[in-house]
């Protein structure tokens, strides 16, 4: 293993066992190295958050272990942020997440949003039970390369299919992600979303997918 890829391996560690000085030892390890930043935080940071989105999906990991995570996440990225350079800042790609009207839970729309962080992906976070429309005016200004939208319970998860329809009537080119516990690759075929990701670690995945296939195509399923 090169010296790189343990320095990177460190800061996969680090973030899985919420350990903020290991962390923190590994990053301005990778600043030494001149590893370069946003490298790092998708190869280091963000793939050691995706495995704290896979412990937590087994249940082996809750949310206590999962905030503990989130700290020594958010430790690595206060550390490469400041050595990005502006140019690569104004590439990075914007996401708007929110949870749909009706549903007030926001534990795994959290969890997606620090995955989307820690890739270093712009977030407009509309938090919980968000009325539709809201959804469309925050597109309609951003102009977001995905939206991303949870529902968690069967009462509200219709709200999903109007936003969609309202969303395909304003922005018909706008990609859109669709999750939560009651949905199903089925329902966002249904319901004509362009992703659907069944579990936090998988999220960032889905929608580059979505992105590097572009509008005009509709996924069925992302393993």
């Amino acid at each position: 293993m090169s010296e790189q890829d343990s320095v990177l391996d460190a800061m996969r560690k680090a973030v899985v066992n919420y350990d903020n000085e290991a962390c923190k030892k590994a990053v301005l390890k990778a600043l030494e190295l001149k590893i370069d930043p946003s490298y790092a935080i998708m190869k280091g940071l963000a793939l050691g958050m995706n495995k704290v989105g896979v412990l937590f999906d087994t249940n082996e990991y809750f949310v206590p272990e999962v905030l503990m995570c989130t700290d020594t996440l958010y430790e690595g990225l206060e550390l490469l942020r400041p050595h990005i350079e502006k140019k690569q800042t104004e590439k990075r790609s914007k996401i708007i997440i929110g949870t749909v009207l009706g549903d007030v839970h926001d534990i795994g729309k959290n969890l997606v949003k620090l995955m989307f962080e820690a890739a270093d992906w712009v977030i407009y976070d509309l938090g919980r039970d968000v009325p539709l429309e809201t959804f469309v005016e925050k597109q309609h200004e951003i102009k977001a390369d995905v939206v991303a939208i949870s529902a968690m319970m069967t009462t509200t998860m219709m709200g999903l299919k109007k936003v969609i329809a309202m969303m395909r009537s304003e922005s018909p080119d706008c990609l859109i992600m669709i999750g939560g516990a009651p949905v199903t690759q089925d329902i966002a075929d249904l319901f004509g979303a362009d992703g659907f990701a069944d579990s936090a670690g998988k999220a960032v995945s889905v929608a580059l997918k979505m992105i590097e296939h572009g509008g005009s195509i509709r996924f069925n399923s992302y393993q």
